[in-house]
């Protein structure tokens, strides 16, 4: 698998403060073993300066491991320029959340060092797609998510470089209009947009996925994980970003109270696993969602 979107691994969670370069190592040794041959880092919304100084301590534990330049092909900025309101916020923190802007885009970019592969951010939080633009024309593949967009923003926001939507049907609120909601407008621009979903059963019921692998067509869709520190330890207590997190024998990530969820624990193989008993693709059909694909969207 090549994953676009991975916040931590194996007890190893990229969104602290304390990362060490022993417990990155680790959840690159880990991230191998299951099979995985590269991710995107992704580091989710936080107050600039916090974001800054998590990126570049990635950066710089990075370029003195070369497994993890192996497996680290750079960061997927999942944030702050999203939607702040209930139920597309997500487990994001609201207080952080702020308009798109060209300067602090490139604050994080530089903070980044070169490595920015994908930036998610909500289009309508974007004024005139300025921020969309700057990013496209860097080569970085620009996502909407945690947004609500109407059809004629999303759409006159592909016009200005979006390429990708990440995670639909997760980001947004469990109660929408039955028609006119933001999974129905990502599902009919398949066209011009990478299609992103979470294939665990959880984010999305497998019936569910399957209906939308039909309308996207596979030819447009990715397959992410959203893995957190949690993936591949079983039930317990973890972290991320400083969200305490409850994972029970389900292996759902949840918040404290049960509300959301945050992030997800499926891996790769279980992703296999899933495949095989409820989601049907074949093997060169799975190889297509899960490693070309993602590449291809990235221009790798």
């Amino acid at each position: 698998m090549f994953d676009l979107q991975v916040n931590g691994y194996a007890g190893t969670d990229f969104n602290t403060d304390n990362l060490t370069a022993e417990a990155l190592r680790d959840a690159c040794i880990a991230l191998q073993a299951d099979g995985v041959e590269g991710i995107l880092a992704t580091i989710i919304t936080d107050e600039l300066p916090i974001m800054e100084r998590r990126i570049r301590k990635i950066v710089e534990l990075r370029d003195h491991d070369e497994l993890a330049k192996e497996v680290i092909a750079g960061f997927h900025l999942e944030g702050p320029f999203i939607n702040a309101e209930k139920g597309y916020v997500g487990a994001h923190p609201p207080h952080a959340v702020r308009p798109a802007t060209v300067d602090d885009a490139k604050r994080l970019c530089d903070a980044a060092n070169g490595l920015t592969r994908l930036m998610t951010l909500a289009p309508e939080n974007d004024a005139g797609f300025a921020t969309t633009r700057w990013l496209s024309e860097q080569g970085i593949c620009v996502s909407a998510g945690h947004c609500n967009p109407s059809l004629e923003v999303l759409r006159a926001s592909t016009d200005n470089g979006l390429r990708m939507f990440t995670h639909v049907g997760n980001g947004c609120p469990m109660l929408m209009h039955r028609h006119d909601n933001i999974v129905q407008r990502a599902l009919s621009l398949h066209d011009r947009l990478w299609l992103c979903f979470i294939p665990d059963g959880v984010h999305i019921e497998f019936y569910t996925l399957q209906n939308y692998l039909r309308s996207a067509s596979l030819d447009r869709t990715i397959f992410v994980t959203d893995a957190i520190s949690a993936s591949r330890l079983g039930p317990g207590r973890f972290t991320l970003a400083g969200w305490d997190i409850v994972i029970g024998d389900d292996l759902v990530a949840r918040s404290p109270d049960g509300s959301h969820f945050v992030g997800s624990t499926v891996t790769w193989p279980r992703i296999q696993e899933n495949n095989a008993q409820a989601i049907g693709l074949s093997p060169a059909e799975l190889q297509l969602v899960s490693i070309t694909n993602p590449r291809k969207a990235l221009g790798l």
